[in-house]
């Protein structure tokens, strides 16, 4: 099994205030976590720009305009609550979005099996019209419908298991039977979306898991929810959205994985990927924001895409 990393040279040009979870550290532990002997067979790549138009494949015309009025001359702005925009920012979003549509086309063209992006900012809850939630512009969303533009893909997953649910990929996918999306997150918890009941065209699969459980609930709900629609559904290519804030020392929420359910998780991905899309699968972090369990939870995912 051959491996992809893509990394993010201006990781930190994308700046958060002081003691703001989703920080440049992240990418540091998680570059600290994927180097010595067991990650020396990964293929290495840095992330390119990428065009930025893309993203009104999924968002809507006046998105990027928005943004760069957001965006400060110097320093840091504010979207809402949460959400910061720096002088760096642009450009860094461009890269995460080069570096995925890099990832994509090296699986897609058989370069290799599969690839994990080390990116950041997260992307996972930014809506069709409002970024949000530490999210600038989805970039998830944008390589699924590249891979259908470009590649003619004609069936797209994409699993989340980050803790939160990623309302921005569901609010764009929820009436497009040609995209698969199914998330595992706390609830309640921001953003506060993500109930079960929400199932779009058939299309979205939401299994929500109540604080303070562990493995056993997380593998009840892949096993008897999540991972039959994947395999029903048969896609041509798997997406990943790789949260690690279902870590039980994250911050930001009360789910208790421990590091090896991020092996479990990944390895039953993989399983239905060999079966349905020739082992065909991009993850792209998500959340994750205690640097220890970011680190481990890394380290087992990316192991396992290696079929260690």
């Amino acid at each position: 099994m051959t491996t992809l990393l893509v990394s993010q040279p201006n990781f930190a040009d994308h700046q958060t205030p002081e003691g703001h979870p989703e920080r440049a550290d992240r990418i540091r532990a998680v570059e600290d976590a994927l180097k010595g002997m067991d990650f020396a067979a990964l293929k290495r790549r840095n992330a390119p720009f990428g065009d930025l138009m893309l993203a009104e494949l999924v968002h809507d015309a006046s998105y990027l305009a928005r943004l760069r009025d957001a965006r400060p001359a110097e320093g840091m702005g504010q979207i809402d609550t949460d959400t910061f925009i720096s002088d760096g920012s642009m450009d860094t979003i461009a890269t995460g979005l080069g570096g995925a549509l890099s990832a994509l086309d090296a699986v897609l063209l058989g370069e290799v099996d599969n690839a994990f992006c080390a990116i950041r900012p997260p992307g996972h809850h930014a809506e069709i019209a409002t970024p949000m939630g530490f999210c600038l512009i989805n970039t998830v969303a944008i390589v699924a419908r590249e891979a259908q533009r470009k590649y003619g893909a004609e069936r797209v997953a994409i699993v989340d298991f980050d803790v939160h649910h990623g309302n921005g990929t569901q609010d764009i996918f929820k009436d497009d039977p040609t995209v698969f999306y199914a998330s595992s997150h706390q609830m309640p918890l921001y953003p506060g979306t993500g109930d079960p009941a929400e199932t779009g065209v058939g299309n979205i699969v939401n299994a929500a898991l109540p604080a303070h459980s562990g493995t056993s609930a997380m593998q009840a709900a892949y096993i008897e929810r999540i991972l039959p629609a994947l395999e029903a559904f048969a896609p041509d290519l798997l997406l990943i959205s790789a949260g690690f804030d279902a870590h039980v020392r994250d911050p930001l929420a009360q789910l208790e994985w421990v590091d090896e359910d991020f092996r479990w998780v990944t390895g039953k991905l993989m399983e239905v990927s060999e079966r349905r899309c020739g082992n065909r699968i991009v993850s792209l972090l998500e959340g994750g924001y205690d640097l220890r369990g970011l680190a481990g939870g890394v380290r087992q995912h990316v192991s396992t895409l290696q079929g260690r």
